[in-house]
């Protein structure tokens, strides 16, 4: 895969479980070849007109530009949040192996191994 086709894709979710679900779900239906759950973040934003503060978890996902799309109409099915975050944000460069793998995770009916 070419380092311009891939995405990373950053999303909220309210704790860890809820993360892991989404990630489990997005990597079975290969439509992220990888989520990284990082625990314990602290959003602060506007909603409904006030200002909020919550304990979240952020969830990492890689994929690629043409899986987005469908991956963010996945995580708006399976999270809670009425208005989830789901960011695609370009990648410039990367390992070129690491690349390949992500590709192969996400072709259909393909297997990939990561080592």
């Amino acid at each position: 895969m070419d380092a311009r086709a891939a995405r990373v894709v950053l999303v909220t979710a309210p704790d860890h479980n809820t993360a892991r679900s989404i990630a489990r779900t997005l990597v079975e239906e290969r439509l992220a070849a990888c989520g990284n759950i990082v625990p314990a973040i602290t959003s602060i934003f506007r909603w409904q007109g006030a200002i909020q503060e919550e304990a979240e978890t952020l969830l990492v996902l890689k994929t690629s530009a043409d899986r987005v799309a469908a991956l963010s109409a996945r995580v708006i099915e399976l999270h809670p949040y009425d208005v989830p975050e789901v960011l695609a944000l370009p990648v410039d460069a990367g390992l070129q192996p690491y690349l390949d793998w992500l590709g192969a995770c996400l072709a259909p009916g393909g297997e990939a191994d990561e080592s």
